[in-house]
C-alpha cells in the first residue's frame, strides 16, 4: 500500500514533465549557405531566364546575387521599364538573405502582416524573388522585374531552375 503512495505523486511529476518538455519544431526555410555562386552558374541562370522572356515577349531584367546579396551578374534587355534596373537585384537579395522567396513577404503583406517592411530596408514584397539551391545549399538568388509578379516569377524559375539541384 505504501508503495502506491511513493509512486502515484511520482508517476504523475513525471507524466506532467513529459507534458511541458519543448515540443521540437522545424525552423522554416532552414536552407543551409554555400559558397556564392559562380559566374559561369550565375549567366547559365541569367541565360535561361532571358531565353523565357524571349519567347513570351516580356522585357525583363534579370540579376543573380551571392549568399549575402551581392550582385553577381546582371541583365537588362532593352526598352525593359527603367524601374526594373533597381526591383531585379532587391528581389533577388531579398531572396537570397532571407533563404525563401520574395512572394512569401508580398503573401504577409497581403495578409495584413505589414511588419516585414521593417526587417530591412531594402526588402521587395513582391514575386520574382527565387533562392537558387545546389547540393542543398543557398548559393544565391535570381530576380526578375518588367512584367508583372506573376510574369517575373515565371521568367526567374526557369533561371533558377536551370542551376539548382
Amino acid at each position: 500500500m505504501r508503495f502506491r503512495y511513493i509512486f502515484a505523486p511520482l508517476t504523475a511529476l513525471l507524466c506532467s514533465a513529459a507534458a511541458l518538455a519543448p515540443v521540437p519544431v522545424d525552423m522554416p526555410f532552414n536552407i543551409p549557405y554555400g559558397m556564392p555562386i559562380s559566374m559561369e552558374l550565375a549567366k547559365k541562370a541569367v541565360d535561361a531566364a532571358h531565353a523565357e522572356a524571349i519567347r513570351r515577349n516580356w522585357k525583363m531584367a534579370i540579376a543573380v546575387v551571392s549568399p549575402a546579396g551581392d550582385l553577381t551578374y546582371y541583365l537588362k534587355m532593352d526598352d525593359t521599364q527603367l524601374a526594373s534596373a533597381d526591383i531585379a537585384p532587391k528581389k533577388a537579395r531579398t531572396a537570397a538573405r532571407f533563404r525563401r522567396e520574395s512572394q512569401v513577404f508580398f503573401e504577409l503583406m497581403e495578409t495584413g502582416h505589414p511588419y516585414v517592411m521593417t526587417l530591412d530596408p531594402e526588402i521587395v514584397t513582391a514575386s520574382g524573388g527565387i533562392p537558387i539551391v545546389v547540393g542543398g545549399r543557398l548559393i544565391g538568388a535570381i530576380g526578375c522585374s518588367g512584367g508583372t509578379g506573376a510574369q517575373d516569377a515565371v521568367v526567374c524559375k526557369v533561371g533558377a531552375d536551370a542551376v539548382s539541384q
